[in-house]
């Protein structure tokens, strides 16, 4: 059977980028959900034809094309690699500004690439993830000028949808750069591709490596970690560098309704661990495309040693389009950033994590879920319940059982005003998942310091 919008939507494995609703002219909304992640949502009163137009853009469906041909078709001449797709040049770097560094998430690259376009005429305006005036939550706007991407600099992890903003530009006469990560690529360049109009007006695609995305929950479940309940969350910086750490060892900023800022540091949370999955959409689950090979640009942390052990952060950027590159030149040349060649490998082993869980982690839920009779879209990577050890199997698992009751165990606090009602189980479910992790790595340091019943633990998990 065809995996096609219906089946996404059914399955909660809708992103919410809103391609469908820009496809249908509306007639297909997409709002934001009980558990803060946005959702189209299919009538009975929708056209046949307007649902399959709407499933040949969405980023999860069978009847939409996948990476490897959108790739084809814009990136025909180019090299390209299993891991970080097509590329024309590969590198990392950062600004030289002390100040533009120390107010970015990571390198600065993104931000001063926007800029760029716009002063050198290429695009009239940039689609990207702002901040709501008044509102912690976060949105996507249209930026005109440099000083207007200044002030929505940044890694803002929440969930959004491009449904407005779209639908706002189209026709307008103006061209676009849009920044978005793979499947928010993925579903513009399946739009562009179905609308010329927009077509015409998406002039460059900058797209930004994802491990995954966040609910609308992560931002105030952090906020409430650092002593500001949601209903007084008044906005929000993920990711404030700290001169004493490495560069991944970030704090956070949490600022309450009487403007009073509460930083904390990220490790110290229960969920600020990557690694844990915690509010990630079940979408995330079935996504193979780590750098947005669909992008004329992609933009990562580069997360390498060499790299990681400065708290100034540094970006990998997989250059696609001759255009970006000269402007990054340009920028090296007049000494605003600092540029080095990175080779293919090193690219692709700073976003390890990535490719393991959009790998092997993929082959083992496809299989999963298909054993389990339920619909999954069909993906690069085959499904393999072989795909992993049945120690690491096991780690999988319970990643993906600590993404769905985050989301569920928080709406509960959120609801009840309680935040030890999402504590607790999280607690339990990460300690396990810690456990598991640890036994999956054979590490010696287990055995010699875990009690012999936590052993025994381990081993009852990984017969479940």
């Amino acid at each position: 059977m065809t995996h096609g919008i219906e089946q996404v939507v059914e399955r909660g494995m809708c992103i919410g980028c809103g391609a469908c609703s820009v496809r249908t002219s509306g007639a297909i909304p997409v709002t934001i959900g009980r558990h803060g992640v946005y959702e189209a949502r299919l009538g009975d009163a929708i056209a046949p034809d307007a649902l399959r137009a709407a499933s040949r853009v969405c980023p999860f469906s069978d009847e939409a094309r996948n990476e490897d041909a959108l790739t084809r078709e814009r990136f025909p001449d180019l090299p390209k690699d299993d891991r970080i797709g097509a590329h024309l040049e590969v590198l990392a770097g950062r600004r030289t500004s002390e100040q533009e560094i120390i107010g970015s998430s990571s390198g600065g690259l993104t931000s001063l690439l926007l800029e760029e376009l716009l002063r050198a005429g290429l695009v009239d305006g940039v689609l990207h993830v702002g901040r709501s005036a008044g509102d912690p939550r976060f949105s996507y706007t249209v930026s005109t000028s440099p000083e207007e991407i200044e002030q929505n600099r940044k890694s803002m992890y929440s969930a959004t949808t491009l449904a407005d903003v779209v639908a706002d530009i189209r026709g307008d006469g103006r061209t676009y750069a849009v920044v978005g990560v793979p499947c928010f690529i993925k579903a513009l360049r399946l739009l562009a591709s179905e609308l010329p109009d927009l077509d015409a007006q998406f002039g460059v695609y900058v797209g930004l490596v994802c491990g995954h995305l966040k609910s609308t929950f992560f931002a105030e479940s952090l906020a409430w970690q650092a002593g500001v309940p949601p209903t007084e969350l008044e906005g929000i910086d993920f990711r404030v560098k700290n001169p004493g750490r490495y560069a991944w060892d970030y704090d956070y900023d949490a600022v309450d309704a009487d403007g009073v800022h509460h930083v904390r540091r990220s490790a110290d949370t229960i969920d600020g661990g990557w690694g844990f999955g915690a509010f990630q959409p079940e979408a995330c689950n079935f996504c193979d495309d780590v750098v947005a090979e669909g992008a004329d640009v992609a933009f990562a942390d580069a997360w390498l040693h060499k790299y990681a052990a400065d708290w100034h952060g540094t970006n990998a950027v997989i250059l696609r389009d001759e255009r970006v590159r000269a402007l990054l030149r340009a920028a090296a040349e007049r000494g605003d950033v600092e540029l080095e060649p990175l080779s293919v490998g090193d690219a692709a082993r700073s976003q390890a994590g990535g490719f393991r869980h959009r790998r092997d982690g993929l082959a083992l839920r496809l299989a999963d879920d298909l054993a389990a009779g339920l619909s999954v879209p069909a993906k690069r990577v085959a499904p393999d319940r072989n795909a992993v050890s049945r120690r690491r199997a096991a780690v999988l698992r319970q990643r993906r059982r600590i993404s769905r009751l985050s989301l569920t165990a928080f709406a509960e606090a959120r609801a009840d005003g309680d935040f030890d009602r999402y504590a607790r189980p999280m607690r339990r479910a990460i300690r396990r998942y810690r456990l598991l992790d640890a036994w999956s790595q054979g590490t010696k340091a287990l055995a010699r310091h875990v009690a012999r019943p936590v052993v025994h633990r381990a081993r009852r998990m990984l017969r479940r």
